[in-house]
């Protein structure tokens, strides 16, 4: 079924400010649906779209099989290519043997153990940034709390120094300006930028870390690089920036959507104030509510049939998180903000091969802000309406804006 007749529609202000409705009108009107504006192929559902997370036929990437030409798509712009390459090379664009053996490397920085110790780090940095907002009279949550936690997180695990961690946030949000769909092309001449500076950055940080190696995780891929575990520098490159962007940006987002979320349902908030011990199922529920992650990008590697409907190799499929995440076949009252929701298999950090690999960072981070906030800032309340980011993918605030009572 074509979407060209839905309410779907990821450049209006108004699907951006709520596209839960749009989801259900696609939901019910079919499993899959072509979107010819962005040549993709629309999957609601969340029992589709979790299962085609996991399928094989699916890829992140087709150049591990085939040519573009073979492919029936076209190569890149040649000025385009420093921003292809520092994402190609990264585990999330990867299949398997690469995708595999990068991970597995990576893992070793995420084990539950390792992450575990990260704890005490990221609950005193989250307490002294709600307190610098308290002390201030309030501020803007974003760039006040949100932001500078994730992102000194995993600057501190890759061991880039303090003082060049300001440059990060700007580059990675750049970088970012591709996953959008159909983005401009000043879009991709400030990403492919970014990717340069980014890059170079980084091969002087691991030239550097080559002299006098630390206990941090860049270190340790470039041992990894050194003892011939086939970590070329481009992929070390590549995963530093894959972790440093998607370390912080989902993060980044969910805390700001989950607290305007939670200001808009004063029912909830109450509840959350009243009873901390929901802190951890209110997190699951935030990010299954307004999802930060809104759809996820596949390339048909092999015919493969949806609902009686053929998609052919070299089509692409664009799950539908959000959708997937208010499917009232799998979550009951899905429009409600429930904070106490028991069964929530909400898909926020994607599933199969590519399952985000910093999940259980991201909710301590989470945890340890929210915590934070509730404990020193019980009357936060936000001071004026907040702009919503003009992007669909990657669903934020421009600012919350929030005064302590």
């Amino acid at each position: 079924m074509a979407a060209s007749d839905l309410a779907f529609d990821p450049w209006d202000p108004a699907f951006l400010a709520d596209p839960y409705p749009a989801y259900a009108e696609l939901r019910a009107r079919g499993r899959v649906h072509y979107y010819e504006p962005t040549d993709q192929w629309l999957v609601p559902h969340h029992a589709d779209v979790s299962a085609l997370l996991r399928e094989r036929r699916l890829g992140r990437t087709y150049q591990h099989r085939f040519t573009h030409e073979d492919f029936g798509r076209t190569a890149p712009p040649p000025e385009h290519e420093p921003f292809h390459v520092l994402n190609d090379h990264g585990m999330l664009d990867l299949e398997p043997p690469d995708h595999t053996r990068i991970r597995r490397l990576v893992s070793k920085a995420f084990t539950p153990r390792t992450v575990e110790q990260l704890k005490p780090y990221v609950r005193r940095l989250a307490g002294e940034l709600v307190s610098g907002l308290v002390d201030a009279g309030g501020g803007d949550l974003l760039t006040d709390v949100a932001e500078p936690l994730p992102v000194a997180v995993i600057a501190e695990m890759l061991g880039i120094p303090e003082a060049d961690r300001g440059q990060l946030r700007p580059w990675s949000a750049d970088i970012c300006g591709m996953y959008e769909l159909n983005p401009s092309e000043e879009t991709a001449a400030k990403a492919v930028r970014a990717s340069v500076e980014f890059s170079d950055y980084l091969t002087e940080l691991i030239a550097a870390r080559r002299k006098e190696p630390g206990d941090d995780l860049m270190s340790g891929l470039i041992e990894a690089h050194d003892e011939g575990d086939r970590l070329t520098e481009q992929e070390m490159i590549s995963t530093a920036v894959l972790l440093l962007n998607a370390g912080h940006e989902a993060t980044v987002n969910a805390t700001v959507n989950g607290w305007w979320a939670l200001f808009r349902n004063p029912g909830a908030l109450a509840a959350l104030r009243a009873d901390h011990s929901l802190i951890p199922s209110a997190i699951e529920e935030l990010m299954r509510y307004d999802t930060p992650l809104q759809l996820f990008e596949r390339w048909v590697l092999d015919d493969i049939e949806i609902d009686g409907t053929t998609i052919p190799r070299g089509a692409e499929i664009a799950m539908l998180f959000g959708s997937a995440n208010h499917d009232p076949e799998v979550f009951e009252t899905p429009d409600q903000l429930d904070l106490s929701r028991k069964e929530n298999p909400h898909i926020s950090f994607s599933a199969g091969i590519h399952y985000c690999i910093g999940a259980p960072l991201a909710r301590i981070e989470l945890a340890a802000s929210m915590s934070a906030l509730l404990e020193q800032a019980p009357t936060l309340r936000p001071t004026a309406e907040p702009e919503r980011k003009p992007n669909f993918v990657i669903r934020g605030l421009e600012g919350l804006r929030v005064e302590v009572a």
